[in-house]
């Protein structure tokens, strides 16, 4: 299971917004509904969050152990 609580506060810190995610980046609604619900997103998109945070991918994603393995 992944998690993106620290994309939140990773966000605040570096004064970003969902709203400027989707006007100046062109983040779509339903990914930011993704990000919000815990949800899989494709790699791409943590590579862009990462370079527009400027910040490693620890600082926007935690994994989880899953036991449904």
């Amino acid at each position: 299971m992944v998690r993106y609580d620290k994309l939140w506060m990773t966000m605040r810190e570096k004064g970003i917004t969902k709203y400027r995610l989707t006007q100046e980046y062109h983040f779509s609604k339903a990914l930011i509904h993704k990000l919000m619900h815990n949800q899989i997103v494709s790699l791409y998109t943590i590579d862009r969050l990462c370079n527009i945070l400027d910040c490693n991918v620890e600082d926007v994603v935690t994994h989880y152990k899953d036991d449904n393995i």
